[in-house]
């Protein structure tokens, strides 16, 4: 049947595919230098311990592990306990397993969010969280976002106090997918108030809190929620694999009902087979050493690339200085448009994703977002020499 026959609903219609993961598609090549994606160091991923996690749950649980089943309890408590050390006051029935932080935004968005409906997002943020407000048809207000200190407290109390009062707001915390920066702890605790003082469920998307290579780690939003306005999200998704599809929500107990009955309509259940090899996996002590040897990788990446943007391209942009995460955010001339200069350096074998494709507006095209974790030193140092040719070209130097 020909779709242009069918009556699609408005969020059928309205959503889009994110524009990053068609660009995702032109960095396959294994000749490309890709500084487009957002994957951790793939020869630092926990393969022999997954392994052995996996044979011990099968031989342990038999076919218990391959069946259908309830959250592990067992999970949920090393959640609640690994959340206590970050400072947020939580126990086990506070913890909801989703397939990952994006599954997260889904159902919390449909929790909170009807179509035409106002919220509050950065004006520069993650394809996912477009996908849960724009493209749900929401009423979007846009914040500015601070490269040193995150997101602008005050601006975000404007946009909440505005009629008609926004039904959620959007928010990540730590290391912020493009732009690299994290809140400042001193912010953190007025976000939490003002949420609580106008009523909006606030989501903190925090998938990658546990990457920080530098610098002491800062209580999440969450720690300073006195009235249950913050719910956050994690995801071992970017601490352990991106394949293991794994995440939670923190959420009060009493609107846990509802979040399973919600999750229902889009799947059961995460697998059990996962969650147990994962838990497995957390309670043999297995996640410290892994992330020591991951960010310690992440870090010297980092600084590869930060030696190399100011080698190949000081005085011809500006860039995030991240202390964690996988990403550096990078602002060109205004004349310049990222999108129209990303074909070239696909020519020129280096990829990156374009700042617009982030922006609710279509504004930033003069910026682009690079990935440094899961590219080695030296293909960062010539990925940013061939990004530097391709910058200057496209100014007619």
């Amino acid at each position: 049947m020909p779709i242009d026959t069918l009556r699609l609903s408005r969020e059928g219609t309205n959503l889009q595919r994110s524009v990053m993961r068609e660009l995702l598609r032109f960095a396959v090549d294994p000749n490309v230098i890709s500084l487009a994606g957002g994957l951790p160091a793939s020869e630092h991923l926990p393969l022999e311990g997954l392994r052995e996690s996996i044979d011990r749950v099968l031989s342990r649980d038999g076919p218990r592990a391959l069946q259908y089943s309830p959250q592990l309890p067992e999970l949920r408590e090393w959640i609640a306990e690994y959340m206590v050390s970050r400072g947020v006051r939580c126990t086990e029935e506070e913890i909801f397993i989703t397939n990952g932080n994006q599954h997260g935004l889904a159902i919390l968005s449909r929790l909170f969010l009807d179509p035409g409906e106002p919220s509050v997002i950065e004006g520069i943020t993650f394809t996912g969280i477009h996908q849960v407000t724009v493209g749900r048809d929401s009423e979007v207000r846009p914040l500015p976002t601070d490269l040193d200190t995150g997101v602008c407290v005050e601006s975000f109390e404007e946009a909440l106090k505005a009629s008609p009062t926004p039904r959620v707001a959007a928010l990540i915390t730590d290391f912020h997918n493009p732009l690299g920066v994290s809140i400042a702890e001193d912010k953190r605790a007025d976000l939490a108030e003002i949420a609580a003082r106008y009523g909006v469920p606030l989501i903190e998307d925090d998938p990658y809190a546990p990457l920080r290579f530098r610098g002491e780690g800062i209580p999440p939003i969450k720690a300073h929620d006195e009235a249950g306005m913050v719910f956050y999200l994690g995801s071992f998704s970017k601490m352990l694999a991106p394949a293991l599809r794994l995440g939670w929500i923190v959420a009060p107990a009493d609107l846990m009902q509802r979040i399973t009955t919600l999750r229902e309509s889009f799947d059961l259940e995460s697998s059990t087979l996962i969650q147990r090899a994962v838990t497995d996996f957390l309670v043999r002590g297995m996640l410290e050493p892994h992330l020591e040897a991951i960010t310690a990788t992440h870090g010297k990446r980092c600084d590869t690339m930060l030696a190399a943007l100011e080698r190949h391209l000081s005085g011809l942009a500006r860039w995030s200085k991240p202390e964690g995460g996988v990403f550096v955010w990078v602002s060109l001339p205004d004349e310049l448009e990222t999108t129209e200069m990303f074909h070239k350096s696909i020519e020129e074998k280096v990829a990156y994703i374009p700042g617009g494709v982030f922006s609710v507006d279509g504004s930033t095209k003069n910026a682009l977002r690079l990935n440094f974790s899961n590219v080695t030193p030296e293909a960062i140092e010539e990925g940013v020499g061939r990004l530097a040719t391709v910058i200057r070209s496209a100014l007619g130097e």
